[in-house]
């Protein structure tokens, strides 16, 4: 067992919390990720424009999840997180099974707002529940740990999805998929308790922010929400647009993206985002703004990645560049959500963490894959499919902005803490 802060060490049980959080986020992600893969074979069913799937796979999700990200923060600030993560994981489990029914453009579309709205409580009420769990010092650690279930989730997404759509239909992958997570729901609400707030808190160098007022003033943490806002937006894109690029670009079939994208997702993706978190708690050992530096050098070092992995003309360097770039793509999870905690400290978290999440998906996932989906239809991709590497080139460029505005929050972060 470990120390804490206030005195206290962190049990078994502590970890026990984190694994069912963590399995709990690998649902989230299955879910919210499932349409993408399927993404070609309801195209061709439904005669859907690059526009519409992208509406489909990110707008619809995005509608309610970001506006009911800050109400549900600050009820995960008031209310038994508990309940609201049972909740909403029953909820965003049965409409994403239902999915499977859907027999047109605005069923899905109703299905995933409706996803949406399930998976907004999760975000502000998991991580605040980890804050009390662990102290200060493994935060970037442990909430990096919970944030590994984003590639599992995805990855199992890809390769299941993958699998049961190519044999079953896409129908039968959302049914197989999608409902079993109402089980997760019930042992979540049989088996985690509420922790007392605020108990694993480390004495501050400065006052935490008083009201949200003061939180949206907060330089450091508009950089920090805009930066990876920006690196949030290529990185969903990866995962929104890469199997239709495999199979237009490189005639890949269903299944075998499957397997190419749920291998990279989790072999890559997992331990980079597991790693991350690690590292990013030894940059803070610097100074406050450790942690949004190591975002900064990640996000720099997606650049090359996408370029190689848009134009390389064989299978082979896509391979190992998406390997590598989802690594480096997911790597900032634990760190920002890290942040924002000791940011805002233990009265604000839940609202800090839904304005980050409103933020975040908002641009990340409510704008860029649908700009990219317009430029693709502009571009008549359909009968020129190469013409898919001019409009993802807008994601090195979100990696490369992103990149500074998170050096400058470092800074600020830095100069704020300066005696």
């Amino acid at each position: 067992m470990t120390s804490a802060a206030g005195g206290r060490e962190v049990s078994r049980y502590s970890w026990y919390v984190l694994g069912v959080l963590a399995l709990v986020y690998v649902f989230n992600f299955l879910d919210r990720t499932l349409i993408y893969i399927l993404f070609a074979p309801i195209k061709k069913e439904m005669a859907l424009s690059d526009l519409q799937l992208a509406v489909l796979g990110t707008t619809s999700f995005v509608i309610f999840y970001t506006l009911l990200g800050i109400p549900f923060g600050r009820l995960a600030d008031r209310r038994n997180r508990r309940n609201l993560i049972a909740a909403g994981l029953a909820v965003w489990s049965l409409f994403s099974g239902l999915t499977g029914f859907a027999n047109g453009f605005w069923s899905i579309f109703f299905c995933r707002v409706m996803v949406g709205v399930g998976e907004a409580t999760l975000g502000p009420a998991a991580l605040s529940l980890i804050a009390d769990y662990f102290p200060v010092r493994m935060r970037a650690t442990v909430q990096a740990i919970f944030s590994a279930g984003i590639p599992l989730g995805a990855g199992l997404a890809f390769f299941l999805g993958g699998a049961i759509g190519q044999e079953l239909g896409w129908r039968w992958a959302f049914w197989l998929l999608g409902f079993p997570g109402i089980l997760v729901a019930i042992l979540v609400y049989a088996t985690v308790r509420e922790p007392e707030r605020g108990v694993t808190e480390a004495p501050r160098t400065s006052a935490p922010p008083e009201g949200w007022k003061k939180l949206l003033s907060s330089v450091p943490l508009r950089l920090h929400h805009i930066g990876y806002g920006l690196f949030a937006g290529a990185g969903y894109s990866l995962s929104v647009w890469l199997p239709l690029f495999l199979n237009r670009v490189h005639g890949m079939t269903l299944a075998g993206i499957g397997v190419f994208a749920g291998v990279t997702s989790i072999i890559g993706g997992v331990p980079g985002t597991a790693l991350g978190g690690w590292a990013a708690d030894r940059f803070r050992r610097r100074g406050p703004g450790g942690r949004m530096l190591f975002g900064a050098i990640a996000a720099l070092v997606c650049v090359p990645l996408w370029l190689v992995l848009i134009f390389s003309p064989t299978l082979a360097p896509i391979l190992v560049a998406n390997f590598i770039l989802l690594a480096f793509a997911l790597a900032w999870l634990g760190p920002a959500a890290a942040d924002v905690h000791e940011i805002a400290g233990p009265r604000l978290r839940g609202l800090a963490v839904g304005i980050y999440f409103f933020t975040v998906n908002l641009l990340g996932n409510g704008l860029v894959p649908p700009v990219i989906g317009r430029v693709n239809d502009a571009l008549g991709v359909t009968a020129n499919p190469a013409a898919m590497r001019i409009s993802l080139l807008l994601c090195p460029a979100l990696c490369a902005a992103a990149a500074i505005l998170l050096y400058l929050g470092s800074r600020r972060l830095e100069k704020e803490a300066a005696p």
